[in-house]
């Protein structure tokens, strides 16, 4: 069945939510801010390694980098972009929508759980290669192996920091949902190179989450989001990054 990818992964995040919740409600605030902090240092570590996975490569006996102009034009040119659409200002608006219409006003953190959660679960080539092989020939085993780790994810934030969280799945649906439906069309663009593109620049981002996590919000994280469009067409410029 296509799509079945997408509506597990929801369910996965919904789930991991609600388990969350329930954990939450068993430690005390500063418990929690520290199991905030604990999660932040798991997505930078995770960040890290899909970052240094695109950057390094062994060149006989020597570990050399490379990327690192594609990195700075990207994330330079993406934020520029993102600041000037107000992408997370979209994000919050939505946000603050979600907190009134599900009872949660009274919920500081809801916001800013939302935002974060989404992010950490939309942002990375598993999303849009796993929508992609869902959408062409409905094997959706990427996707299934994405839900488990946004199960856990999602469990351990929403402990942390709040309901909000759970609402990362209406994101995630309309993302993966939306790149299924037009897989056909979106396949010949995910080269091998504009995938390994995507998903360096989606491990920096995530990396921006891990630092709001650890130390409060340094980054507007989801106006750096169109960087990921432009590491896709970056692959076919004629250049070597």
């Amino acid at each position: 069945m296509i799509g079945l990818g997408t509506l597990i992964n929801g369910a996965a995040i919904v789930g991991g939510g609600l388990a969350g919740s329930l954990m939450g409600k068993l430690f005390k605030e500063e418990q929690q801010d520290s199991l905030t902090k604990a999660c932040g240092i798991s997505v930078l570590f995770i960040a890290i390694a899909g970052s240094m996975q695109g950057m390094l490569h062994i060149d006989g006996d020597r570990l050399v980098s490379g990327k690192s102009m594609l990195v700075v034009l990207c994330i330079a040119i993406g934020t520029v972009i993102g600041e000037l659409a107000g992408i997370e200002h979209g994000f919050e608006v939505f946000g603050e929508w979600l907190k009134r219409k599900t009872g949660n006003s009274g919920d500081a953190g809801f916001v800013n759980a939302f935002v974060t959660a989404s992010l950490t679960v939309c942002i990375g080539a598993m999303a849009i290669v796993g929508a992609i092989q869902d959408g062409i020939s409905g094997d959706y085993s990427t996707l299934a192996v994405k839900s488990v780790l946004d199960l856990i994810i999602v469990a351990v934030m929403t402990s942390s920091m709040g309901k909000g969280c759970i609402f990362s799945a209406i994101p995630v649906l309309v993302l993966e949902g939306a790149i299924t439906l037009l897989a056909k069309l979106i396949a010949p663009l995910m080269t091998d190179t504009a995938t390994a593109y995507l998903s360096l620049i989606g491990s920096v981002l995530i990396f921006c989450v891990g630092i709001n996590l650890v130390f409060g919000k340094k980054f507007r994280a989801a106006n750096m989001l169109p960087a990921v469009v432009l590491a896709v067409g970056a692959a076919y410029l004629p250049v070597n990054f």
